[in-house]
């Protein structure tokens, strides 16, 4: 989820043209890939108007959006794909001003974006207040039971020097040690100061803007940063023998995949995507997360295949 790819969106103002479609537009965005546009917009499905779909800068939000496109599209419904826009700064305003319909999200993150001191709780706690906290004209449809935690990482290496298992043990290492993650991250709650006040633990930070990805793991290997915000999902944790500190007071929020939805996505998409969401598991996400970093597939691909396998398209 980097800021590379930030996206503004086009919305055409002319005076007197106050009732221009967004999909007027749209269909100019030079990020949109013209294979994938589509949908028969169908008698009663989402009417003529387009539904637009957003993802963030993260190959596995941009693979779960597809799959809501796709899934929205073999219901009938014309969607237009707005993809890889960015952080969580850039793209909950376009949300907001309805410019974007349909978006998947993260339970703990995305409450914690509108409510910056809520306390930590339960996965189903964070869920109801964040459906509380929505603001008007968006609200969240059914949470996946799949996540995509944010946690820091470290080396097996790196733990087993300073016999760490929880993010407390951290207080224990002698060494200076710096935290690598997206810019954001270090204003964020669970970056440096959120680490400091929560576990005492002081450390540097240092930016590396690809969203926990590839660069971020080299770094963390190659030993140019202890510690740093890596998602959960990611095969690569795995692969790299990297270990997640627990994290026992809750600085980290449930993250749960939740679509956010505008009034343009009616009753019958919202079924289809919450057909997705009720199908997709925590297991199905890594291994769909796989496909992009290993076999290097794009998410039109590994979205299709996907829902062929669960009958959903």
């Amino acid at each position: 989820m980097t800021k590379q790819g930030t996206f503004r969106v086009r919305v055409a103002a002319v005076a007197g043209a106050a009732g221009l479609l967004l999909a007027a537009c749209s269909s100019q965005d030079p990020l949109a890939d013209p294979t994938e546009a589509g949908g028969d917009g169908g008698d009663g499905a989402g009417g003529s108007e387009s539904i637009v779909v957003g993802s963030q800068d993260y190959y596995s939000n941009e693979i779960i959006a597809e799959i809501y496109a796709q899934a929205l599209e073999a219901g009938g419904y014309t969607v237009e794909r707005q993809f890889r826009i960015g952080q969580r700064e850039a793209y909950v305003p376009e949300l907001e001003s309805g410019a974007i319909d349909l978006f998947p999200e993260y339970t703990g993150p995305l409450l914690q974006y509108w409510v910056p001191e809520v306390e930590s709780g339960e996965a189903e706690e964070i869920y109801a207040q964040l459906a509380e906290s929505t603001p008007d004209g968006l609200r969240v449809l059914e949470q996946s039971p799949a996540t995509d935690q944010d946690a820091y990482m470290v080396t097996e290496e790196f733990a087993e020097r300073w016999d760490l298992t929880t993010i407390a043990d951290l207080a224990g290492v002698t060494e200076p040690m710096t935290m690598g993650a997206n810019s954001e991250a270090e204003s964020r709650p669970n970056g440096p100061q959120g680490l400091a006040e929560t576990y005492g633990v002081e450390v540097d930070f240092t930016p590396i803007e690809d969203g926990g990805g590839p660069l971020t793991v080299q770094a963390l290997v190659d030993g140019d940063v202890q510690l740093a915000i890596i998602y959960t999902a990611d095969p690569s944790v795995e692969e790299n023998n990297l270990v997640p500190l627990e994290d026992t007071e809750g600085l980290f929020l449930a993250s749960h995949v939740v679509p956010v939805a505008s009034d343009a996505v009616d009753e019958e998409a919202e079924g289809i995507i919450n057909e997705v969401s009720a199908t997709m598991t925590g297991d199905e996400l890594i291994a769909l997360n796989g496909r992009s970093v290993n076999e290097e597939l794009p998410a039109a691909q590994i979205a299709s295949d996907w829902l062929a396998e669960n009958d959903l398209a």
